[in-house]
């Protein structure tokens, strides 16, 4: 599908990094637009198949830089505003996208770009919104406030392998038979599976009329969240889950439940909570007429989302938009270190495939139920302990959240590094370096950790002794694990 402007055939993508943009950008290049993605950290996109295509251009630079913005810009015709900083920023997550959203406006009015694209909240109009949605309009408002003519595409609950709504919707029903939840779950909404969501940003730029344009976007079906919960339970083969709603749940109390039985912090849970109270349903078909195409039903989006999971097809996940630390804050401090190191009868390459399988629903190797306990202790401290897992079980890539650890270094055949983002006295880093030696390969494990005052001191003589279990014993682990897939190679070649 071609670009309805002439010279509009480089678009702008700000969020790439993120859950819908990550997805944007290659279905973008299918529809025969160059892309260029603005990012704070370039490095965050490496590990995307799309990045390497020629058509792609990633530049550094930050939204709220006037320089940056209008640098980007330059050449590109419509441009995606798709940042959200209620990852980013938590509580301040409003006045962070206001600012965000002037800089934008005003940048593509100087650029002249010839749209922007925004994807908003679905929901009522008028007093009584949540704050997540008034932010939401807020950002809208101030797109809108020059003269770049702006397309709003308003979704509800986005359905996608990976997505921070729906992996609360999944983790409730799994893991709760019986729920006491608040009234919100009679609350009605037109949930849209992220397959039309990322159609409808593409599609629109092909439509002259969408220019200018305030669309809600929604799958077929309207149902209250109790509904969507039976439609999970039925499409994960699990019995009936009993809901119970009460009226003394608030929000606050919610997103601390949630924040308890799902990945998803109580920091990100507790706005889409209060906006749970808001009905949100399409006001009209405008959309579809406009931008027709077809749209999948909850149950069948659900499905195609836990299919995803299953063949380890998700393309992006919620946790893929937190920051990426430059220099740590505790450079050239007092720093601890655990080195390990052991020579391994395989090629560099099988060992770090094995390496690249630590964490998620394949564990570490060893001594899993130490980590699961260290990650409950991290969630009763507010941490992400290790509900986010990681986003494929064989793949890893920069800036991927892996448990409670963030990948920060990666280099294909040669090293990983992640950095943890766990609560704890002082910064970690856990770091694995690969290389030849002879016919086999030789793996060196460091741990580091650097303590802040007194409590951190006494942190890592306090678990000094565990190291020998967690650490010796993941180094066995991957040693095995390498090993086995040369084993594997090798009776495949022959």
């Amino acid at each position: 599908m071609k670009p309805a402007d002439a010279g509009a055939d480089r678009v702008l993508v700000t969020g790439a990094t993120g859950y819908v943009g990550g997805r944007l950008v290659p279905r973008l290049l299918e529809a025969g637009y160059r892309v260029r993605c603005l990012a704070r950290k370039p490095r965050k996109l490496e590990g995307r198949a799309w990045a390497s295509d020629p058509r792609v251009e990633v530049v550094s630079g930050d939204a709220d830089d006037a320089a940056s913005l209008r640098s980007a810009m330059q050449g590109c015709g419509p441009g995606y505003f798709l940042i959200h900083s209620m990852i980013a920023a938590g509580g301040d997550y409003a006045e962070r996208d206001r600012e965000l959203a002037r800089a934008f406006a005003d940048a593509a009015e100087r650029a002249r770009l010839s749209r922007i694209v925004y994807l908003g909240g679905l929901g009522e109009l008028g007093d009584g919104l949540s704050e997540h949605l008034a932010s939401r309009r807020e950002v809208e408002r101030l797109l809108a406030s020059g003269p770049t003519p702006l397309t709003v595409l308003r979704a509800a609950m986005i359905i996608g392998s990976g997505s921070a709504s729906f992996e609360i919707l999944r983790y409730l029903v799994e893991r709760l038979p019986v729920m006491v939840t608040p009234r919100w779950v009679a609350t009605e909404c037109q949930p849209i599976a992220i397959r039309n969501v990322v159609d409808y940003l593409v599609d629109c730029l092909a439509v002259p009329e969408s220019a200018g344009r305030t669309l809600d976007i929604g799958g077929p079906d309207v149902l209250s969240y109790r509904e969507l919960m039976r439609l999970m339970a039925e499409e994960r083969g699990l019995s009936t889950r009993l809901i119970v709603p009460v009226p003394v749940l608030t929000p606050r109390l919610s997103s601390l439940w949630i924040d308890l039985v799902t990945p998803i912090s109580h920091k990100i849970a507790r706005p889409l909570a209060e906006g749970l109270r808001n009905r949100v349903v399409c006001r009209d078909d405008a959309a579809n007429r406009l931008l027709p195409q077809h749209l999948l039903g909850a149950r069948e989006a659900i499905r195609e989302a836990l299919e995803a999971e299953r063949t380890g097809g998700v393309e992006t996940t919620w946790s893929m938009a937190g920051p990426i630390p430059g220099d740590p804050d505790w450079a050239g401090g007092t720093t601890f270190t655990d080195r390990r190191s052991v020579v391994i009868d395989a090629p560099p390459s099988a060992v770090f495939r094995a390496v690249c399988r630590i964490g998620g629903g394949h564990g570490w190797y060893a001594a899993d139920w130490l980590w699961r306990a260290r990650g409950v202790l991290d969630r009763l401290l507010g941490g992400p302990g290790m509900r986010r897992g990681r986003r494929d079980p064989e793949q890893l890539a920069y800036g991927e959240a892996l448990d409670w650890w963030r990948v920060t270094g990666i280099e294909h055949n040669r090293s990983l590094s992640l950095r943890a983002e766990m609560k704890l006295p002082g910064e970690a880093l856990l770091e694995f370096h690969i290389q030849p030696q002879g016919r086999g390969t030789r793996l060196e494990q460091v741990a580091r950790f650097v303590p802040r005052g007194l409590l951190g001191l006494a942190y890592w003589y306090a678990a000094l002794p565990l190291h020998a279990i967690v650490f010796s014993g993941m180094l066995r682990g991957i040693l095995r694990a390498a090993v086995e897939r040369k084993a594997t190679s090798d009776g495949a070649a022959r």
